[in-house]
């Protein structure tokens, strides 16, 4: 029997008593003010790629995936649909030919320095980078983008060991995109501020706050977590 997943919309619901109307890739859509792009583009059966978003926290828009285009933008860079209101008239478009180049460029960065063993990862099948790099024909490439970005294939440049301190969980920071979706949970939903991510670019790591570490962190906080975002590791 296939359990079927609760449908994520990207971004939290809004309470508004005004609405806005939309077109998104020519679908007309009617919402209340402040709501995404990207819910609006599920709502209508739309899904815009993104590695960071979940409509159980606040729209970070770091991963970049989501980028869009509509008439009448200004200035040189796309925007996140996570992060960019619907407003009356818009109208969005969430594929073409250059969104997806740019989008390929994106996820080379994160597959030239990931470890893509897919087929022995616990999460075969139900990763988000999995998809999307096979989406835009990355996933049997990692060699090629590897070398692309000076990196050894299926290695990367932390050369981290597996932390298999908690008797219930391993984390490999090895396979961590650092979305940060378990971080802004633990903040946000629990307000333990468990976890942090700590460096800039290519040196970013999650690391446990405080005096925390992996070996102490509550199971029951990591399990409701990963339920509430889908971390992608």
């Amino acid at each position: 029997m296939t359990l079927l997943k609760e449908k994520d919309y990207g971004t939290p619901r809004i309470e508004s008593d005004n609405n806005v109307t939309g077109y998104i890739d020519g679908i007309e859509i009617t919402v209340p003010e402040g709501t995404s792009i990207m819910r609006a583009a599920a709502m209508v059966g739309i899904d815009i790629p993104s590695l960071c978003a979940s409509d159980n926290i606040d729209a970070f828009g770091s991963c970049r995936l989501c980028i869009v285009d509509f008439e009448g933008r200004k200035g040189f860079g796309y925007p996140s649909s996570c992060t960019t209101p619907l407003s009356n008239g818009m109208k969005v478009k969430t594929k073409n030919s250059h969104l997806k180049s740019l989008r390929k460029d994106l996820l080379e960065m994160y597959i030239s320095d990931h470890p893509l063993d897919c087929n022995t990862c616990s999460a075969d099948g139900d990763c988000d980078l999995q998809t999307q790099a096979d989406d835009h024909n990355l996933l049997n490439n990692n060699q090629l983008v590897a070398s692309k970005y000076d990196f050894k294939d299926g290695c990367t440049h932390l050369d981290a060991e597996v932390d298999a301190s908690n008797p219930y969980f391993n984390f490999d920071p090895e396979k961590c995109i650092v979305c940060s979706k378990c971080v802004r949970a633990c903040n946000e939903v629990q307000g333990t501020f468990a976890l942090s991510v700590d460096s800039r670019g290519f040196d970013l790591q999650l690391n446990p706050e405080f005096l925390i570490t992996f070996s102490t962190l509550n199971v029951f906080l990591v399990e409701l977590v990963c339920k509430l975002v889908r971390p992608v590791a």
